[in-house]
């Protein structure tokens, strides 16, 4: 049976200063399916549905809501007329407790002026009931890994009673039993006739959940395909405009002698207890494990940005303390955070801004002035290796795609010379093409002896590029596996074993 049209964006066109960042794309979407939207980094998929959503005001084109011609001005706007999105990038109250995030502007009243905390208690409860989720409306978003408050997002748009809900990246934070679960919910709204937009970059993920696939590049609609149709090699045909034969680039690195050694950590405020590792020179050191294993943790309290209660780092032999990001730096360390948003880009500054801010004394002439030649220069250099989208090194960083801010911060690093490099999930929300990228620098960072620990959530990711893997559990190490010749079951085994 054919299903009713219930979205159609035809002809949307929207220009950024010094860039096109959709030219006369269309899009349909029909009632009770899932319509994927893949293509590159600044492909355009997240503006496309800004415009829909009244984020961005489109420049010219028209969008149908069940036959009708909608023009929302405002997020709230979109909301109230059935239209929902959960966004890549949280933004959330996370001094507020869970139920007066998902309420805010719409709290249930008493008497018309009091809050009704009951109410609004037993209709959080409900939400979550229906989507079988396990989360305390009373808890403080503050509290809670990244995964819960993505889901508690998601309850917020269902809470909604929307006809469309767009998922941009809804599974870039989840851990595989979470994507499960959030795939029982998009089949379960799919059911009632919802009609769902879902962005992402993970093809065994679009191939599985969806009905429709249409790929975008350069903010040019480029084909629009039953899923069924399309394989995985001709996805990424079409959306990098080339043959990707290969998902990861050879590992060429050849590690020496021991560098880092970390024995006995045991962090201050959370579950982190006792681990110990060596990392050598030109070695990739992947941290495995579940959500809340201790892998962030473990990046956190080597680079002193959370506290340490004992437990010694010692580099190339000597002792070192690393008691804050300052001193961490300035003995050779970088850390790119799991959270971009948050603790990554200083969003209302420009890409210039954002990259020369960890090297400013780089900079300085005299002690008086920062050289804008030098600074324009090492920008330019970051933009070039790392094959930046931005118009100019003026433009703001949050006017750039996920892909592209976090090109921005791993340049930031490396105009440092970092010997020790802290990635944490590198890739998140980055496209194919891309991700490959960034994987031939870290391999490259390694030929030049460098030493890389990357935590990531993707095991195909850790096997493909590094060369051992710790895997975490309960905030311990619960082992260590030789990533050429382990598999994903004994990692899985071992992220289980304290849990």
């Amino acid at each position: 049976m054919e299903h009713e049209i219930l979205l159609q964006m035809k002809d949307i066109t929207k220009t950024f200063p010094g860039v096109k960042a959709l030219d006369r794309v269309s899009l349909e979407l029909r009632k009770g399916t899932v319509h994927a939207l893949m293509g590159e980094n600044g492909a355009g998929k997240s503006t496309l549905m800004k415009c829909l959503f009244g984020i961005y005001s489109k420049d010219s084109g028209t969008i149908l809501l069940e036959g009708k011609e909608i023009n929302f001005k405002s997020s709230r706007e979109a909301l109230d007329n059935g239209v929902a999105m959960v966004h890549q990038e949280l933004n959330q109250a996370l001094k507020r407790t869970v139920m007066d995030n998902i309420w805010l502007g719409r709290y249930p009243l008493k008497g018309g002026v009091m809050v009704d905390e009951k109410k609004m208690y037993q209709d959080t409860m409900a939400v979550f009931e229906e989507l079988g989720l396990n989360v305390d409306p009373k808890r403080v978003m503050s509290t809670m890994p990244v995964s819960q408050r993505q889901m508690v997002e998601i309850a917020k748009a269902v809470s909604y009673h929307s006809k469309v809900i767009v998922f941009d990246e809804p599974t870039s934070s989840l851990t595989e039993e979470e994507v499960e679960h959030l795939f029982k919910i998009i089949n379960m709204l799919r059911d009632r006739g919802i009609g769902i937009i879902y962005i992402s970059h993970k093809m065994a993920e679009i191939k599985r959940i969806s009905d429709y696939i249409t790929v975008m590049r350069d903010g040019i609609h480029v084909a629009t395909k039953p899923a069924a149709e399309l394989e995985m090699n001709e996805i990424i045909r079409l959306m990098v405009g080339r043959e990707l034969t290969n998902q990861f680039p050879p590992k060429t690195n050849k590690p020496g002698d021991v560098y880092l050694e970390v024995k006995n950590l045991t962090a201050q405020y959370s579950l982190l207890k006792d681990v110990s590792f060596t990392a050598r020179r030109g070695e990739v050191l992947g941290l495995a494990g579940l959500d809340g294993s201790g892998r962030t943790e473990t990046l956190e309290n080597i680079f002193g940005v959370a506290t340490r209660k004992t437990g010694t780092i010692t580099l190339d032999g000597k002792p070192c303390k690393n008691r804050n990001a300052r001193e961490s730096i300035k003995n050779g360390f970088a850390l790119l955070t799991e959270e971009r948003r948050a603790t990554g880009i200083f969003s209302i500054l420009n890409i210039r801004e954002n990259t020369i801010i960890s090297s400013l004394k780089k900079h300085l002439r005299f002690g008086l002035w920062l050289d804008s030649a030098s600074m324009k220069k090492d920008t330019q250099w970051s933009i070039d290796s790392m094959r930046t989208k931005t118009p100019s090194q003026e433009t703001k960083i949050r006017s750039l795609s996920g892909g592209n801010q976090q090109k921005v911060i791993i340049g930031r690093w490396l105009l440092i010379n970092p010997d020790v490099l802290l990635l944490d999930e590198p890739t998140r929300g980055i496209d194919v093409g891309a991700k490959y990228e960034i994987y031939q620098l870290i391999l490259d960072l390694a030929n030049q002896g460098k030493t890389v620990l990357v935590v990531s959530s993707e095991m195909p990711e850790l096997l493909g590029i590094c060369d051992r893997i710790l895997v975490m559990s309960g905030g311990r190490l619960a082992g260590e596996v030789d990533a050429r010749t382990t598999t994903q079951e004994e990692i899985m085994t071992l992220a289980a074993k304290y849990v």
